[in-house]
């Protein structure tokens, strides 16, 4: 991957759908999730398809489904599948891989396998679609062998559109999303680096705290426009986490283009822009070979 070339690096896109034609989602929580982003019917591209939309852009994107298959019911897209997609298209696509903790052991030896022999960059939890509080011990035994394997993991932060409006809000708990509960793991867990996914509504305050606090944990600004933004995301992103504040778009519910031209109408400094668009992404995944150095 030619990272100079690169306008950004957006470090929170979906693979909804995979080659057979199965979605992420069950049909019920992707309705709710459509009517919650008022994108009805929005469309559900293929891996290679976001590989040409992003290839049109100069820009690379973070790709990754979600294994929630114990609380939904729900079988995942395979990791193997988002993998080996990715790696047809090296110069702009980055996989992270999604294993639902309650796997247990086998979960554990997926994780290895997926970095070792299938290239996996990362791996992406959703705890309230997932069903489990990040702080639970059940999930330490995969933490543990993604911190030895010396890749990120991202957390879904905050609500959530998934199951929105649905009797019980789908059995999604909001809970399980805070971030305050990802803070136990960063301490437990204190060379994992961690990215707290979206502004974190409700709990966007103790987002930054966590942030501030803990020298391993990012957060990726995907799911909201910028112009909605809260302010003191705003400052904490123009000062003291200039370096750890990370694009991403949620694509498909967000375009890129859509997010990047709403950023560039917020008041941001020109010396952080580039940061958050691109610099502090590829330092995180080691896209340089200066950066592979230093970001494990």
């Amino acid at each position: 991957m030619d990272v100079d070339s690169l306008v950004a690096i957006d470090v929170h896109t979906h693979a909804e759908v995979s080659a057979d034609g199965h979605s992420s989602l069950s049909p019920e929580l992707m309705a709710a999730s459509e009517a919650y982003f008022k994108a009805p019917g929005h469309r559900q591209p293929t891996i290679d398809e976001m590989a040409a939309h992003y290839r049109s852009l100069s820009m690379a994107a973070v790709v990754f489904t979600v294994d929630s298959e114990h609380q939904t019911g729900h079988p995942r897209i395979a990791n193997e599948e988002v993998a080996a997609s990715c790696a047809a298209h090296p110069d702009v696509l980055i996989p992270f891989a999604s294993i639902d903790p309650h796997r247990g052991r086998a979960g554990v030896r997926e994780a290895r396998r997926l970095v070792t022999e299938h290239g996996v960059r990362g791996f992406k939890f959703h705890p309230s679609l997932q069903g489990f509080a990040p702080d639970d011990r059940m999930a330490y035994p995969l933490y543990e062998a993604i911190e030895e394997l010396g890749v990120p993991a991202l957390f879904h932060t905050g609500q959530t559109g998934i199951g929105a409006g649905l009797p019980g809000g789908g059995g999604i708990r909001l809970r399980y999303s805070n971030p305050m509960l990802v803070d136990d793991v960063a301490v437990d867990f204190p060379e994992l680096r961690i990215i707290l996914a979206h502004p974190s509504f409700p709990w966007q305050d103790e987002a930054l705290a966590v942030a501030t606090h803990k020298p391993y944990v990012y957060i990726d600004l995907s799911g909201w426009s910028p112009k909605y933004f809260p302010p003191q995301l705003v400052r904490y992103a123009n000062t003291l986490l200039q370096d750890k504040v990370l694009f991403g778009s949620d694509y498909p519910v967000l375009t890129p283009q859509r997010w990047l031209d709403d950023f560039d109408k917020l008041e941001i400094k020109p010396a952080v822009r580039p940061k958050i668009r691109k610099e502090n992404a590829a330092r995180l995944l080691g896209l340089r070979a200066a950066d592979k150095e230093t970001s494990a």
